[in-house]
């Protein structure tokens, strides 16, 4: 049976570097873990020297030497390939692997993930060191898994290497088969783009005044994923051969250019997220706004990561002060939120939890990232912190195996979300919406999934009352026809303006807007703008209910048995319809010709019955987050208070409190960065 992720049981781990510290300090750092309830180490995934010192000479005692003192305790080893960081022999002898900037300028070595997923010479490297590293150490019973590399596309998720051109036209050939299919997609006949041999084709290059094609961009986005998984994919496969039956395989971080859903499916038996809260406080960018979100937010992050593993882990968990030498620094959590945001990702879903990372570094660039110990390994406030957890954790096994329960799911797909990259309309348009939706759950207490268009079927989506796609501007008809049955079979769907107007190219269509969802949706759109920036604030009338429309103005008219909800209220189209519902089957989709902010969002899921799914079990202060977990008939209730003072909550349902094991009901009191889990009667 898996040892973590098995449905069973909660486990804590942290990140070990025994490169970093003298051999004779092994034992006890294992021994203190132990006591201090973690199970799990990570090792090795910055240590190529440690197994390939130089070119093709292999040499395992290091870790040796270190595996044979876990083995000699119940400490439980995920062992890394560790290509995200490629030795200085290597990218000496050959250049060609380092990664290059937009104008093919080589990065140097002394970073991180300074290579590229596409040189011929790098891939046979890794392969190797890969293969040398499963076959020798992947029989030790002390280890449980494997983490691919570390944190694909972090640092940078674009490449412009000779390597990444050529793989891009290999890419590009296998996908359209001709260069007149090519050119016909890409629109090459803009601005005297028309490509006569493979050849003539690059990754993106700097221009002068716009962009690259943008049509060239979504497909050079998709390539950059593809190249990733392709890299994951290798590694995986490799080890594969050699990992024990109930190992794992796994990979960390989420970062963008990648789809992370395929990856896994590919290649990997579940994800592992990176959990950073702090970063809400970082000194140079917070801003202490009275509707920020701040740590709570990273709630959304875990959201997507459920979407990609419904069973997942967190290989990096916060634990001190974030910072490198060159920045990002904040300060250390306070009392309590190192507990707070493990429950946060507990919460959301993950049944495991390792913390960055035991000792903090005195050596290198993250020396201000701090970990649970400070650099004199002294016992502190964290560390006595780290002992309640996982007195906590003890208590609460039982929620291991259950899922997070929403009724409301917000949609995406990856080709949106590149095409945003290149699209400034869009980004302008999409952000804003998605951070009101998240915000009005949160402070609602309306529990929200994250769904992928692409990786998810009718079954998933008929999982849901209520789906959500802000700003669909790609879309196919397999998605159109994919929402249609949502609908009819009795779903709820609500779309917002500037949707169904690129094809899969990102190409603009010549039907009449919302192109292929005018059926779905009931609408015309004759006509649309941005909201002048002298118009003042362009409202919206819905059933007496008014709101602030947002960034952008589709002028609807309804169509095919759509029928206006909504009306503008002011500007030179006061009385144009704004909002327009059809009924289709069972079901109903509503298409709102703006943007949202956190009010209209908050009304749009109060009036379609989307808000508060929970309200019957507790009331919660909009301080506080509120999620449930559910095995079976079983639900368990999660109240996370992010204040720094008190909060109160009122449950309207006998429950067990699971810390303290005591029947609890009627008002109860968290304290600052208090967290309560409950099992409801």
């Amino acid at each position: 049976m898996r040892a973590i992720l098995n449905g069973e049981r909660l486990v804590l781990g942290t990140c070990y570097y025994p490169e970093h510290w003298p051999e004779n300090m092994w034992r006890k750092d294992l021994d203190r873990m132990l006591a201090s309830g973690i199970e799990v180490i990570r090792i090795a995934e910055f240590a190529w020297s440690k197994i390939e010192l130089t070119e093709g000479v292999f040499n395992y005692d290091f870790f040796d030497r270190f595996l044979d003192i876990v083995e000699q305790t119940d400490m439980k080893v995920i062992f890394c390939t560790p290509t995200a960081t490629p030795p200085a022999w290597l990218t000496k002898k050959y250049p060609e692997v380092l990664n290059c900037d937009i104008d093919g300028i080589r990065y140097n070595h002394g970073m991180r993930r300074h290579y590229n997923y596409n040189s011929p010479v790098y891939r046979q490297l890794c392969a190797r060191i890969v293969e040398k590293s499963a076959a020798h150490y992947a029989g030790r019973r002390c280890i449980i898994g494997w983490q691919l590399d570390n944190e694909f596309n972090c640092e940078l998720d674009v490449f412009y290497s000779e390597s990444d051109s050529a793989a891009f036209r290999v890419f590009l050939e296998e996908k359209y088969g001709t260069l007149e299919a090519l050119n016909e997609a890409w629109g090459t006949v803009f601005w005297n783009q028309t490509y006569t041999a493979w050849d003539e084709i690059c990754v993106p290059r700097k221009t002068p005044g716009y962009v690259a094609n943008p049509h060239q961009m979504l497909d050079y986005f998709r390539f950059v994923s593809a190249s990733a998984r392709s890299f994951a994919k290798a590694q995986s496969d490799i080890i594969r051969r050699y990992a024990k039956p109930d190992d794992f395989i796994t990979t960390n971080g989420m970062f963008g250019n990648l789809d992370n859903h395929q990856m896994t499916a590919e290649s990997l038996d579940f994800y592992t997220y990176d959990s950073y809260p702090n970063f809400a406080f970082c000194l140079d960018v917070y801003r202490d706004e009275p509707e920020s979100l701040k740590d709570r937010g990273w709630s959304r992050n875990l959201s997507e990561v459920r979407s990609i593993s419904p069973a997942f882990g967190i290989m990096e968990q916060q634990s001190g002060a974030n910072g490198s030498n060159a920045g990002m620094e904040a300060p250390t959590p306070r009392p309590g939120q190192m507990t707070l945001w493990t429950m946060q990702s507990i919460a959301h879903g993950a049944d495991f939890v390792s913390y960055f990372r035991w000792r903090t570094s005195t050596i290198g660039s993250e020396i201000y990232w701090h970990g649970i110990l400070d650099y004199s390994g002294r016992e502190n406030r964290r560390l006595r912190e780290l002992c309640d957890i996982h007195k906590k954790i003890s208590c609460i096994n039982q929620i291991a195996g259950s899922q997070y329960e929403a009724q409301t799911a917000i949609l995406t797909d990856y080709d949106n979300i590149w095409d945003k990259q290149a699209d400034a309309w869009h980004r302008r348009i999409d952000d804003p919406s998605r951070k009101a939706f998240f915000a009005a759950a949160q402070r609602s207490h309306t529990p929200l999934d994250y769904v992928f268009l692409g990786h998810a079927d009718l079954e998933k989506l008929r999982q849901y009352k209520v789906l959500i796609y802000p700003h669909m501007t790609i879309v196919t008809k397999e998605q159109a026809d994919l929402l249609t049955k949502y609908v009819e079979q009795g779903g709820t769907l609500v779309i917002g303006c500037r949707s169904g107007y690129k094809d899969s190219s990102g190409r603009c269509v010549m039907e009449k807007l919302p192109g292929l969802l005018s059926p779905l949706t009931g609408t015309d759109i004759p006509e649309y703008s941005f909201i002048a920036p002298d118009a003042g604030k362009v409202t919206v009338s819905w059933d007496g209910t008014e709101f602030e429309a947002e960034v952008f103005a589709d002028l609807l008219a309804p169509v095919g048995g759509g029928e206006v909800e909504g009306t503008y209220t002011s500007d030179y189209y006061a009385g144009t319809p704004a909002l327009i519902r059809k009924n289709s089957g069972a079901g109903k989709t509503y298409y709102y010709g703006s943007a949202w902010n956190e009010k209209s969002a908050r009304i749009f899921l109060e009036k379609l019955g989307a808000a508060s799914p929970f309200a019957d079990l507790a009331k919660v202060p909009a301080g506080c987050e509120l999620a449930v977990r559910r095995k079976g008939d079983k639900r368990y209730l999660f109240v996370l208070n992010y204040e720094s003072t008190p909060a109160v909550f009122t449950l309207y349902k006998r429950g067990t409190d699971l810390y303290t094991g005591k029947t609890v009901t009627g008002d109860i009191t968290l304290e600052g960065y208090g967290t309560a889990v409950i099992a409801i009667e």
